[in-house]
């Protein structure tokens, strides 16, 4: 009953059942795991101290920027060189600017230093002077920002003096020197008109829309695993179904009928009645024939009792 299941046919099946069911739990595993890892990143940041509070720790010790280090206070030497204008950000529900300042750090590269935030347009504004001299500066350690984070401007075509995205990958473009791989947002000391900019969580930590979506993702992929299955079932229950069915001889999807024998019934009915037909159509053929014989021997004979005799 099934031996179908031994076909070349079923061994195709067979096999993608059995690679498509290990995947989907593989790849719903995974997205759990992510989903985890990010509530237990919300839970250790609850739970830890105010990076505010802590103690400013040399930059050189949070390098590189990791979930771990991201808000933590770093503290920075060096003298301000050129500043850039950051537009389109938002604070407090108002639109305004950031004040980026580059801080050429002692025998190493700049740091990105985010001054504070003013309200307004930066096409109409200019940043205001930075201290001069050596400075030491003290912020909140930040990754980089990408196409991804909310406020960044990747579309380009800005003034002069402007910058669309913090990242040391589009920085080093337009300052003839090296840049870190980071930036921080200073905590206090702006001038008359700024605001501090406060640290925002690293990306892929924290119970975010992202997060909810990893837990989406695990329900989809085990919900596949077991639609394979379902499917491998009914097509196997199909298959038994149809073979049952040829063997009672009772018509099936394609109209074949099976006979107590093993053999199409209704194959076997129509050969019989196209024979009856032909040996039907060679009898009034032959009997065409013989008619027409005979009507052709009466022509002649009629013909030869006409011919007088002399």
């Amino acid at each position: 009953m099934y031996r179908f299941l031994l076909t070349p046919r079923w061994w195709g099946i067979n096999l993608f059942v059995v690679l498509a069911i290990p995947f989907c739990i593989f790849m719903g595993s995974w997205q759990l795991g992510r989903f985890e890892d990010r509530v237990d990143s919300h839970r250790s940041a609850e739970a830890a101290p105010d990076p505010a509070r802590q103690a400013a720790v040399p930059l050189a010790e949070l390098l590189p920027v990791t979930t771990e280090t991201s808000g933590k206070q770093a503290e920075a030497r060096g003298t301000y060189a050129e500043q850039f204008l950051v537009p389109g950000r938002r604070l407090d529900d108002r639109d305004g600017y950031y004040v980026l300042g580059m801080l050429r750090t002692e025998g190493g590269p700049a740091l990105p230093v985010v001054r504070g935030w003013v309200a307004g347009d930066a096409d109409k504004a200019a940043p205001p002077p930075a201290p001069r001299g050596p400075v030491t500066v003290v912020g909140a350690l930040q990754a980089s920002e990408n196409a991804r984070t909310d406020g960044v401007d990747a579309a380009g075509g800005l003034p002069r003096g402007q910058v669309g995205m913090i990242s040391s990958a589009t920085l080093v473009n337009l300052v003839p020197y090296d840049v870190h791989d980071a930036w921080i947002t200073q905590s206090s000391g702006q001038p008359a008109g700024m605001k501090a900019v406060p640290a925002v969580a690293p990306q892929g930590s924290g119970l975010d829309l992202k997060a909810f979506q990893n837990l989406g993702y695990t329900g989809e992929w085990f919900v596949f695993a077991g639609f394979v299955l379902f499917m491998w079932f009914r097509l196997v229950r199909r298959e038994v179904e149809a073979a049952r069915d040829l063997a009672l001889g009772l018509p099936s999807e394609d109209g074949e009928t099976g006979g107590h024998d093993g053999t199409a019934g209704r194959g076997g009915s129509t050969g019989r009645e196209e024979t009856a037909g032909q040996e039907e159509s060679a009898g009034q053929e032959e009997t065409t024939d013989q008619g027409e014989t005979t009507g052709q021997g009466e022509s002649a004979g009629q013909g030869a009792s006409r011919t007088p005799v002399r």
